[in-house]
Formats: structure tokens, C-alpha cells, sequence
């Protein structure tokens, strides 16, 4: 397993079963299987094209099969397999290899597909390799050279093969891909430019579960269509969400935004900075306490070691300058839910979760581990617990409004709501639209009745309000 495991990690390639293709894809395509011809580009085991067959009288398959259905691996075993899947719809050897063919795609894509009367609708589950992982492995450094010239920018051979058929003026595709392609920031930024300009997402299956045996990669099933025209315009498109239950929403992908899904949470958090913002600094780490060592004895919590049920407190000493910082400092993060609705990411106070006064990093740091928090200017400890308050009330209400799709799902689980994973880059922009150091004091008394009341939409509109008036007075 660990063999075939590495093998298709180093050609990218998750196989798709048979039931996603007649549950997902079949039922958008049946009506029209006389009309096209059915190409899959990197087809693994012909899963997502030769099915079709079925609908297919038995004595026309053979006619159908050679007009209509064309099928292309980089791998010799995978393209031996096809052709044994199609000899079990009565698809003969010697005529499955003419249509049936082992070819790089990214590197050559078959341009005699297009010499047919018949349009070309590309169904494809692409390889997911990110440039990151081919770079690192020596196994994968061949596929460098496919980012270079004009595939330059590209992160990822999915986003190469639908480049490719976007040159070649492919009118209709559906892509398995991953989530990224529309959750994902700058991994993602410049195809959903380049392709949203001539394609429009016609409908998605979001799923939030695990389909393939060897990866957690959330993937999308995505239906293209090429635009008449060139057009720099939103994208509004039905998405279906699958966890436990499917969920249906109306996406709707702006320019302005890089044609990101679920962007609500970075249009607020970029556009309503607070004038003057607090800035945030994370970890307490090991290499501050040994340059401040000194006689003032403190609790803290060793991050770096957890016994499995809670982390381990250990009493530094130090100087009185680290001392006042961290009693002074008294929040962390949680980036990741912990599958409990009291243990969803957001800020917490330190002395209530742990008993202890700081967070120590006593080695590396890990992004997902409980993160003391230090400010500048420093708050006061009233301040930071209405900051708490704000910051925790409106992740939440954007995670009800995206159903919390600007996150990262963490891992999948039995728990009552998909995991997440809040970026630390992400927490910093929330709590620098917290407007504590620009506030008058009547609107202090405003801006606090808010956040006890627990009205986010009150607040949102108060910070959009403040930011619109340039308000620039500080607290006196």
C-alpha cells in the first residue's frame, strides 16, 4: 500500500471511482453523450468516460466508441487497464488502443482530438501536484520544466491542464480538482484570473469528505463552460456543498477579489483596517526566556509537550521586563477547532483554559498549537478581553454567513461541524479592524454595548460606519 501510495503521489494521480462519476457526473451529461466527443486527458483507469458505454445500445458501442471516445495516460499500466475496461463493454483490444492512448498530455496535448465536426467535452480527474512538493522531491523535479515559459506563475498541474484546454478553446469541461482552485489565495490567484476571463462556472459539488483512498485533499467537482466572449465580469454560479448533508448556495466570484470563493471574511478584514491598528506578535519562546532569565517566578504552559490529555506546566524564572510582558499578555489563539463547540478557533484567555500565565514554545513552533499573543501598543487586560469578545463574535458570524469556507478544513471527523484551520495571517488582520485606539469615548460606550449585546451585524456596520466617517480621534 505504502508503495502504491508513493507511486501516486509522485504522477499527482487519485483515482475516480465509477459511483462518483453515475452519482455526480452522469445525470448533467446523459441527454447530450451523442453530441460530443468524450475525452479524458489523464484518465487513470477510464473511469470517468467509459461508463458512458452504458447508455450506449450494445450493437452501436463499437461505432460510438470510436467517434466519441477518446482516452490518454502518461502511465503504460494505466492505459493497459482502460483498455481492459473498455473490453468489458464489449470494446474490442486492437480497437480500444487507436482511442485509447499513453501520452503526456501537459507536455503534448493531442491536438487531433480537435479535427472532428463533433466538439470536444473534456471530463478529467488532472494530477494535483503542487510546485512547492516538486521542487522538494527529486522523484517529482522532472515536472519543473513544465512551469516554465508561458505556464510561468502556475502552481499546480491541474491549473496547467486547464490552461492547456483553455488555448485549445475547449467549449466544455468538467474538472475533479482541488478546493483550492476556488477557496485557495495566492496558490490559485492567477488561473482564476486567466481562466474567469473566458470561462464561467456553470455548477460545483463542494465536497467536505474524503473520496479518494490515499489523500485528505478536499476537492470540487467543477462544470465549465467557455464564455462567447472574453469578459472580465463576476462569476455566479449554484454550489452544492456534501459533508453530512448537502447544503445548496449561490457562489458568487468577484474580479475585484480574484474570483475568490467565500471572500466575505477578506473583504471585510481588508478593506475596514482600523486607522490605527493594534499590532500582534506570536510565541513565547525559549530563546526570549533564556535572554531574560532572572528571579521573578512564573507558570507557564510547555506548548511542545502534551501527554495526551493536557499540556505540562512548567515555573520559569525570569527578569522582571519578560515577567511584566507576559502577565500583561494574557490571550491566545486557537487556530484549530477541536471538533467542540467550546473548542472552536478563535481567542481565549489564558488564566481560564490553562490555569497558567503564559504559552511556551520550549522548541519549534507549530502553527497549530495554542499561541500566547503580544500587543503594541500594549492594551489593558479589559481591553484585550473586549477584544476577545469582537474577535470571537465575528469569526463566527463569518463562518454562519461562508459557512466558514475562508478557512482551511483541518481534518475529517465524526464531530457535529467540519474542522477548521484559522491562519495566523488571517487572526492579525481581524484583530487590526478592532478600533480600540481610535475610539472617543462616547463612541467606546457604543462600540462595547455592541459587543456585550453580541450584535455582529451592529458591529460590522459600526466599523463600517467609523472607517467611512475618517474618525481619526484617539481615546483620551
Amino acid at each position: 500500500m505504502m508503495v502504491a501510495k508513493k507511486k501516486l503521489r509522485t504522477y499527482g494521480e487519485h483515482f475516480t471511482s465509477v459511483s462518483i462519476f453515475k452519482k455526480f457526473i452522469l445525470p448533467e451529461i446523459k441527454e447530450e453523450i451523442y453530441n460530443y466527443r468524450w475525452v479524458d486527458l489523464f484518465c487513470g483507469e477510464g473511469n470517468l468516460i467509459l461508463p458512458i458505454l452504458e447508455l450506449v445500445p450494445a450493437k452501436e458501442r463499437i461505432k460510438f466508441f470510436k467517434n466519441h471516445i477518446f482516452l490518454f495516460d502518461i502511465q503504460k499500466d494505466l492505459v493497459k487497464k482502460s483498455i481492459l475496461n473498455a473490453q468489458k463493454y464489449g470494446i474490442s483490444e486492437e480497437i480500444a488502443q487507436k482511442n485509447i492512448i499513453k501520452r503526456d498530455t501537459i507536455k503534448d496535448y493531442p491536438v487531433f482530438i480537435l479535427d472532428s465536426k463533433l466538439p470536444i467535452y473534456h471530463i478529467t480527474n488532472p494530477p494535483y501536484l503542487y510546485i512547492g512538493y516538486i521542487v522538494k522531491h527529486k522523484e517529482t523535479q522532472r515536472f519543473l520544466e513544465y512551469f516554465s515559459g508561458p505556464n510561468k506563475g502556475y502552481q499546480d498541474l491541474y491549473q496547467l491542464s486547464l490552461i492547456n484546454d483553455l488555448r485549445h478553446q475547449i467549449k466544455k469541461m468538467i474538472y475533479i480538482i482541488p478546493s483550492n482552485f476556488l477557496f485557495g489565495s495566492s496558490v490559485s490567484n492567477k488561473i482564476r484570473k486567466d481562466f474567469f476571463y473566458y470561462y464561467n462556472l456553470k455548477k460545483a459539488f463542494i465536497f467536505e469528505k474524503k473520496i479518494f483512498q490515499f489523500t485528505g485533499t478536499n476537492v470540487t467537482i467543477c462544470f465549465f463552460e467557455r464564455k462567447q466572449s472574453p469578459k472580465k465580469e463576476k462569476i455566479i454560479f449554484q454550489g452544492i456543498k456534501l459533508n453530512k448533508k448537502p447544503q445548496k448556495r449561490t457562489y458568487i466570484l468577484s474580479p475585484q477579489n480574484n474570483y475568490r470563493a467565500g471572500d466575505e471574511f477578506e473583504e471585510f478584514v481588508n478593506y475596514y483596517k482600523a486607522p490605527v491598528s493594534l499590532k500582534v506578535t506570536y510565541y513565547l519562546t525559549m530563546e526570549q526566556v533564556e535572554k531574560n532569565l532572572g528571579d521573578k517566578k512564573i507558570i507557564v504552559v510547555d506548548a511542545n509537550s502534551f501527554n495526551g490529555k493536557e499540556y505540562e506546566k512548567r515555573i520559569i524564572s525570569i527578569n522582571e521586563k519578560l515577567y511584566k510582558l507576559i502577565k500583561s499578555n494574557i490571550l491566545f489563539i486557537r487556530t484549530v477547532d477541536t471538533g467542540s463547540l467550546e473548542g472552536r478557533a478563535g481567542l481565549y484567555l489564558i488564566r481560564e483554559i490553562f490555569k497558567a500565565d503564559g504559552i511556551l514554545v520550549s522548541r519549534a513552533r507549530y502553527r497549530t498549537h495554542p499561541i500566547q499573543i503580544f500587543f503594541q501598543p500594549q492594551i489593558s487586560k479589559e481591553d484585550q478581553i473586549l477584544l476577545k469578545n469582537y474577535f470571537n463574535l465575528l469569526l463566527e458570524y463569518f463562518r454562519q454567513k461562508t459557512d466558514s469556507e475562508f478557512m482551511t478544513t483541518y481534518k475529517y471527523s465524526n464531530s457535529e461541524y467540519t474542522r477548521k484551520y484559522l491562519g495566523l495571517s488571517q487572526a492579525k488582520k481581524l484583530i487590526e479592524t478592532f478600533p480600540i485606539l481610535n475610539l472617543k469615548r462616547i463612541q467606546l460606550i457604543e462600540f462595547k454595548n455592541l459587543v456585550n449585546n453580541k450584535d455582529a451585524e451592529g458591529i460590522i456596520n459600526f466599523i463600517k460606519s467609523f472607517n467611512q466617517s475618517k474618525e481619526l480621534f484617539l481615546w483620551a
